[in-house]
């Protein structure tokens, strides 16, 4: 179990990423890693997200070293097959998101890197997410909520998206932007820390 009160760096702007680690009573701070994120044409999505919290986490390891603390980087990203649904630029781009998972089962595939004194580690978790019909009518009053600007998939899982989601079959946190339970278990195993 994590000591209450321990501190690390998040490698992330996202408030629902830090939420989630406070939730495990740990002391966070938050520093945005300055990534480029595209996938390569011919990148796995797993291997894509996976690499993506290598990155963030390598970004910021030397401060995390400067203030001794272990860096936490993350990502998530929405597939339905090898087709990846990342944050949606515009309305236009969101309400075309939700109506290619409308009615599907999509997979939300999140990683979580773990960056101290050793090499970092990484794991990635996937999650089956099924959708009931989305009409473009329900997308773009969705869309007028603010909810879906930067979430992947164009979806918040842990608020107004939920009334889309019939059915979850894995991690509620790790759709969330970060698995609490994976999270908790790199952490536990860290040595001198905290």
């Amino acid at each position: 179990m994590i000591e209450a009160g321990a501190r690390v760096l998040l490698a992330s702007a996202s408030p629902r990423r830090k939420q989630l680690l406070e939730s495990l009573g740990l002391a966070v701070e938050q520093i945005s890693a300055d990534i480029e994120e595209r996938r390569a044409d011919d990148e796995v999505v797993k291997d894509y997200v996976r690499r993506l919290a290598l990155e963030k986490a390598a970004a910021l390891a030397d401060v995390g070293r400067q203030r001794s603390l272990p860096v936490v980087a993350g990502d998530t990203v929405v597939a339905l097959g090898e087709r990846s649904f990342e944050k949606p630029h515009d309305e236009d781009d969101a309400v075309r998101m939700l109506g290619a998972l409308s009615g599907t089962t999509h997979d939300v595939h999140t990683s979580v890197c773990v960056c101290w004194r050793e090499e970092p580690v990484v794991t990635v978790v996937s999650s089956a997410v099924t959708f009931r019909k989305v009409s473009e009518a329900d997308a773009r009053r969705y869309w007028a909520t603010g909810e879906p600007v930067g979430k992947a998939g164009a979806y918040a899982i842990q608020g107004l998206g939920a009334q889309f989601v019939a059915h979850l079959s894995g991690s509620h946190s790790a759709v969330m932007g970060l698995p609490i339970f994976e999270t908790s278990e790199l952490l536990s195993r860290l040595t001198d820390w905290p």
